[in-house]
């Protein structure tokens, strides 16, 4: 390990034990220098996720690799690359805006060749796995360093690999969502749904149903997609589904809550409806009336990251400019105890967006001006 240290620092948080935003501890430690096969990149933007949260807090059964640094989408600059790495090859030379595919895996074994990485063996993210994006630098494998797409700043394109990659895994590869078909998005004001909303659309759904607490944040929901929107304080939202879809319900439900949001989903399905869970960000337990399941002919489906072919697709459509990233706000890299409370609040819209270093920096696309 210490052969692969320079002498030059970095700032970075570390997590040495579970608690509160208070263990995210701002370290001095010694930079990372790039395997042969991996690049070291200068971290510009890193967005926060539910899953930083998970890895400060700790889960029960689940030991984490610490100390660890937490921060799983990150965008920034090729800073050096590994001498096992082609340097003919395009996107990786020094100075390349990069946007970092935050799921890493053997890609060698069958499940990585064919195209299902996030199914590999030896899969791990970013910032739960190993080192991640709270930092100044970090080194990834090469192949996880994808080009930024033309347009986008930094920050936008931080916003996007995690939450952007898992919605597509949901709605178009595991639930299958098809045109036409309805579908029930909860929580939208999180940065997975507001995600999940934007796809649901470039699918064709035909009605768009989303959840959320605020009339601010259904305002929000309807500018990304939503055709219909419910305040769950206001009443029972299976009851409002039922009357949207004239009593048929949905065929496709959007989930990541768990508890009795999940429980009362199936509620709300059509019969041969799928629901389609990427978390249990309020409670991971639920009881099933198993009944329903079989007698409608329902599918519970369970969804995991998605695989690299998957985020190359989506980062074309940001290029082309049919999918936006969601920013609620940037804050410091100073700041991430603060921007974590902020997540943990849930009183943002999308993504929270530490900028490390230059925040003018961060802001900039890079694209754009090639």
């Amino acid at each position: 390990m210490l052969a692969r240290l320079h002498c030059t620092a970095l700032r970075a948080y570390r997590i040495h034990r579970h608690g509160g935003p208070e263990v995210l501890e701002l370290q001095e430690i010694p930079r990372p220098r790039p395997r042969p096969d991996e690049v070291l990149v200068r971290v510009r933007a890193c967005a926060l996720n539910h899953l930083d949260l998970w890895v400060r807090n700790g889960i029960d059964g689940h030991a984490f690799p610490l100390p660890l640094t937490p921060g799983s989408e990150i965008c920034g600059e090729i800073e050096e690359v590994g001498e096992a790495v082609g340097r003919s090859l395009p996107g990786i030379d020094r100075g390349r805006a990069v946007v970092v595919a935050p799921g890493v895996s053997c890609g060698v074994c069958e499940r990585c060749a064919g195209g299902r990485d996030m199914l590999c063996a030896g899969y791990g993210i970013l910032g739960e796995h190993r080192d991640g994006g709270y930092a100044e630098y970090v080194a990834v494998p090469r192949r996880n360093a994808l080009p930024l797409p033309t347009g986008l700043s930094f920050v936008e394109a931080a916003a996007v690999p995690l939450v952007f990659l898992t919605a597509w895994q949901m709605l178009a590869v595991r639930a299958a969502l098809e045109p036409l078909e309805d579908v029930l998005i909860h929580a939208a004001g999180s940065g997975v749904s507001s995600a999940g909303l934007q796809i649901a659309r470039l699918l064709g759904a035909h009605r768009i149903i989303a959840t959320a607490g605020s009339e601010e944040k259904l305002e929000r929901a309807r500018e990304l997609g939503a055709t219909h929107t419910i305040d769950y304080r206001q009443g029972d939202f299976v009851r409002r589904v039922r009357e949207i879809t004239e009593g048929k319900g949905v065929e496709v439900v959007f989930d990541h809550v768990g508890g009795e949001v999940f429980e009362r989903s199936l509620k709300a399905l059509a019969w041969a409806g799928r629901i389609v869970l990427c978390g249990a960000t309020a409670d991971p337990h639920a009881s099933l009336n198993l009944r329903a399941v079989f007698y409608k002919s329902l599918s519970i489906l369970g969804s995991t990251m998605g695989s690299l072919a998957d985020l190359h697709e989506l980062l074309r459509y940001f290029a082309a400019g049919r999918l936006r990233a969601v920013v609620d706000r940037t804050l410091p890299f100073e700041e991430a105890p603060a921007a974590q409370r902020l997540l943990e609040s849930r009183a943002a819209f999308g993504k929270v967006v530490l900028t490390v270093g230059d925040p003018t920096e961060a802001l900039r696309r890079p694209g754009a001006e090639e």
